[in-house]
C-alpha cells in the first residue's frame, strides 16, 4: 500500500512539475504580440492625407503580422480628442496613433492641451514626409501663388484660407505666407483635411495649403486650381506649378510629415517591433508604389530619432508663431 502510494504521489509530483514546460509555448504563443486586433487611431476624419496615410500603413502591418490593424477616425478639437483617447488608452500596442506635424505645433497654439506630446506618447517612427499644395477654387481670378497675391493686395479682408487643423501643416504655411507677404487675408479653421477641401472646391473658401496626397486628386479632376507647392524645387509630378519661394517668398520651405505614437511606458519590445514592421511595410513595393505616386517620402526613423526631430520641429513652429504673431481665439 505504501510503495502504491509513493508511485501515485511521485506520478502526481511529475505532472504538476511538468506541467509548466508543458504549457510554456502556449502561453508563449498566447503573449506574442499582436494576437488580437490593434486599433489605429487618426484624430481627423476620413479623407485628408493623415487618413490616407494611416490606412495605407495598416493594411501593409496587416498583411505581414498576421492580425487586422484597424483605422479608427475619431476627429475633434483639431486632433486633441484622438490623441487624448491614446493617453488613455492601456501601453500594450493595442491602440496606436498616426497624426502629422499639427502634433509638434499644436501646444504652441491651443491652451489646456489634455496631454504633454514628450511626457504622454511613446514615439515609434516618422512614417515620411510630402510637400504641400496650395490650391484655390477654380473661380478665383488668379492663374497662380503670385497672382493670388496680387489679388489679395488688392482686395484685403475680401479671401480667405482654409486650414485643416490648428497647428497643422497646412495652418502654418499658411500662417507664413501671410506673414511673409503681408496680406489681409482670413483662416478659417476646418475639423480636417476632408471639410477643408470640400468647402474650397464648393468656393465657400477662397484657397487651402494642403498635403500632395488628398489635394492632387482635386487638381487632376478640374475641382481645383494649383497655385504653388511649398517645397524648395518643382514637383516631378507637377512640373508646371512654381513654388512658394518661385512666387516671391524668397526660402520658403515647409513640408507635411506623419508619425506612429503609442502610450506613454510602451514595451519597448512592442515599440521596437512595430517600428521593423512599419520600415518592411514602408519599402514593400505596394505600400511604396502607393505612397510614391502620391509624392510621399517615406523615412521610418528609429523611435530615438523619431523622438529628437519631434523636439526640432517643436521649435522650428516656435520661431515661427513668434515671428508672425499667430494666435489662436
Amino acid at each position: 500500500m505504501n510503495k502504491r502510494r509513493t508511485l501515485i504521489t511521485g506520478a502526481l509530483l511529475c505532472a504538476v512539475t511538468t506541467a509548466p514546460l508543458l504549457m510554456a509555448p502556449v502561453m508563449a504563443a498566447d503573449s506574442a504580440y499582436p494576437s488580437r486586433p490593434v486599433r489605429v487611431i487618426v484624430p481627423y476624419p476620413p479623407g485628408g492625407t493623415v487618413d490616407a496615410v494611416a490606412r495605407v500603413v495598416a493594411e501593409g502591418l496587416t498583411e505581414q503580422m498576421g492580425q487586422t490593424f484597424v483605422v479608427e477616425n475619431r476627429a475633434g478639437a483639431s486632433g486633441s480628442i484622438g490623441s487624448e483617447a491614446v493617453v488613455r488608452a492601456a501601453p500594450d500596442g493595442y491602440t496606436l496613433l498616426v497624426n502629422a506635424s499639427t502634433f509638434a505645433a499644436s501646444p504652441l497654439l491651443m491652451k489646456n492641451l489634455p496631454y504633454d506630446i514628450n511626457r504622454d506618447f511613446t514615439p515609434i517612427t516618422n512614417l515620411g514626409d510630402v510637400p504641400l499644395l496650395v490650391t484655390a477654387y477654380p473661380g478665383i481670378p488668379a492663374a497662380n501663388l503670385r497672382e493670388f497675391i496680387a489679388l489679395v493686395r488688392k482686395n484685403p479682408g475680401k479671401y480667405n484660407f482654409g486650414s485643416s487643423a490648428v497647428g497643422s501643416a497646412s495652418h502654418l504655411a499658411e500662417e507664413a505666407i501671410k506673414y511673409e507677404a503681408k496680406l489681409d487675408i482670413g483662416i478659417v479653421q476646418y475639423k480636417g483635411t476632408g471639410p477643408a477641401l470640400t468647402d474650397t472646391m464648393g468656393g465657400h473658401v477662397s484657397a487651402m495649403t494642403d498635403a500632395i496626397p488628398s489635394s492632387l486628386p482635386h487638381v487632376k479632376g478640374g475641382k481645383l486650381k494649383a497655385m504653388a507647392v511649398t517645397s524648395a524645387q518643382r514637383l516631378p509630378s507637377l512640373p508646371d506649378v512654381p513654388t512658394v519661394a518661385e512666387s516671391g517668398l524668397d526660402g520658403f520651405d515647409m513640408v507635411s510629415w506623419y508619425g506612429l505614437w503609442g502610450p506613454a511606458k510602451l514595451p519597448a519590445d512592442i515599440t521596437h517591433k512595430l517600428h521593423e514592421q512599419v520600415v518592411k511595410a514602408l519599402k514593400s513595393q505596394r505600400v511604396a508604389q502607393v505612397l510614391s505616386e502620391q509624392g510621399f517620402i517615406p523615412r521610418g526613423s528609429t523611435p530615438d530619432a523619431f523622438a529628437a526631430y519631434v523636439k526640432s520641429e517643436n521649435a522650428k513652429y516656435e520661431k515661427l508663431v513668434k515671428a508672425a504673431n499667430i494666435k489662436v481665439d
